[in-house]
């Protein structure tokens, strides 16, 4: 063959694998408000920084007619390229392709660039759309997606892992986002589920839609398998430019960096009227945490799933932290089942990724009842415990408000090996609310005795100088120096070292 028919050929073959499934089928994707899997590409990565490996893949199926059915790409476009300069590898299923099934040599390109995001230390970020396993090559596609699962688990905690569905995901194919660091969903247009309402009318009678079954809406409040759900592609796709731009490249890289005009000293005076004057009003600790980390700037993570938790990404002197805080407004900011596991899992993608903590605390107890006993609130509530316990980054508190009972050891105190404990002068740490400890202690008491020892127990213990006397509380600091402490904080503590025991892993309660 010639040179000129080679490179004819070559620009045939790159023609074919751009227009995927043809004109017809694009027009399908873009009528269901989709994008196309190259479109994905152009919005999530850097303008030209995308290269492109396998176009040229094709399955090697042969039943039931696949062997007429040949489209470069075979369903999936893979490669690296950068998001604000910084290197990310990327997967992004193909609708118009045989419905983006998985096939063996689908799951091999995968595969790849997962291979390859390991072996230089950079994020990968999985755009699935998808119609589950390439039926025709049966055990074969199987294979492939437990393929894609190993690589999931081995670079868990060694690089980010963002999953972005933005179309079907379902069967085998939703153990793959599973397993990653975050989950991006689109409202109405997206859903995940291992059976679809066929199945599930089939077997238990009950008639659900896709969309309530598991879509955005439902995994993003509901299960809590969702971080968070997008009105549509777009959105979502610019949000995981914001995320990854937060993110440490690898384990072992420390996290990015950012130039702030957002002086580090910047006093709040509005923090110090922040808690009002009743122990019994809530107040929203979104104002606080905004006004602390650089430009108000703060990516939360499952801002509608238990909101008595709030888990998310700032920024202070242009470096990423991870914040936990309680939430008074839902819950009275109780620590429930759902909130605890939320903050666990995010406490410890902090610590595997050398990402420092700050934690706000403002927490009455574990929330009581039947339903939590019985859903298991004891080890639920251990996961956090365990999280927090287990994580050696730079790890600085503050308590605002309440902090009582189990729920204060829980929220990195002193005692799980918190760096700098601080306390606002409002802060009451005891072992219980003042009323319930009295009518403990007092039982039988007339009620003006009990009124009489309850001012007298609040005066006692609802202020942080009992707490700051046995050195569980570092400094009693004001609101307004809030910002200011927690970057010295951060600073001093850069450099920290500290190793759990050698193990092969630990046994976190599940």
């Amino acid at each position: 063959m010639s040179k000129i028919a080679i490179v004819e050929r070559l620009e045939q073959k790159r023609e074919a694998a751009r227009m995927g499934g043809g004109e017809k089928r694009i027009a399908a994707q873009h009528a269901k408000g989709r994008l196309t899997a190259r479109e994905r590409l152009d919005v999530l990565l850097d303008e030209g920084s995308f290269e492109e490996l396998d176009m040229y893949v094709e399955h090697n199926c042969t039943d039931f007619g696949m062997d007429q059915q040949h489209i470069p790409g075979d369903g999936v476009v893979t490669g690296s390229g950068t998001v604000n300069g910084r290197l990310v590898f990327v997967f992004s299923q193909d609708f118009t392709v045989f419905g983006g099934s998985l096939s063996e040599r689908h799951a091999q390109k995968i595969c790849k660039i997962m291979d390859m995001a390991m072996k230089v230390g950079a994020p990968v970020i999985g755009l699935n759309d998808s119609g589950g396993a390439r039926i025709q090559e049966g055990v074969a596609s199987l294979g492939g997606y437990a393929e894609v699962f190993q690589r999931n688990v081995l670079a868990s905690g060694v690089v980010p892992q963002i999953s972005l569905i933005m179309g079907p995901c379902a069967g085998g194919a939703v153990y793959s986002p599973a397993m990653t660091d975050f989950i991006l969903m689109v409202k109405d247009s997206s859903y995940m589920f291992v059976t679809g309402p066929d199945v599930v009318k089939t077997v238990t009678n009950e008639i659900v839609t896709q969309e309530e079954l598991g879509g955005a809406v439902t995994h993003s409040t509901k299960s809590g398998v969702a971080d968070v759900a997008f009105e549509n592609d777009i959105e979502a796709l610019l949000a995981a430019r914001d995320l990854v731009d937060m993110l440490p490249a690898n384990n072992r890289e420390g996290v990015p960096e950012r130039p702030t005009a957002d002086d580090w000293e910047r006093k709040e005076d509005s923090l110090d009227t922040l808690i009002p004057a009743s122990a019994n009003q809530p107040y929203d600790m979104h104002e606080l945490i905004r006004k602390v980390v650089d430009e108000g700037e703060f990516f939360e993570m499952q801002p509608t799933h238990a909101g008595n938790i709030i888990t998310g990404f700032g920024r202070i002197e242009g470096r990423t932290v991870g914040i936990v805080a309680n939430q008074p407004m839902v819950l009275a900011g109780c620590l429930d089942i759902n909130s605890s596991k939320k903050g666990a899992r995010f406490v410890r993608f902090c610590d595997a990724f050398e990402i420092p903590i700050v934690t706000f605390v403002d927490v009455p107890g574990f929330l009581p009842g039947v339903a939590q006993e019985h859903n298991g609130i004891i080890k639920h509530g251990a996961k956090l415990l365990f999280a927090y316990a287990e994580a050696t980054v730079p790890k600085i508190t503050v308590i605002t408000r309440k902090a009582y009972g189990g729920a204060y050891d829980v929220m990195a105190s002193k005692h799980l090996r918190g760096d700098l404990n601080y306390a606002w002068p409002t802060a009451e740490i005891a072992v219980m609310g003042a009323k319930g400890a009295v009518e403990i202690i007092f039982r039988g008491k007339t009620l003006e005795e009990i009124a009489e020892r309850t001012a007298e127990y609040e005066a006692r213990f609802a202020n942080p100088f009992v707490a700051a006397s046995k050195g569980f509380i570092d400094e009693v600091i004001m609101p307004h120096s809030t910002r200011r402490r927690v970057a010295l904080g951060l600073r001093k503590l850069r450099n920290k070292t500290l190793e759990n025991p050698w193990k092969k892993h630990d046994n976190i309660p599940l």
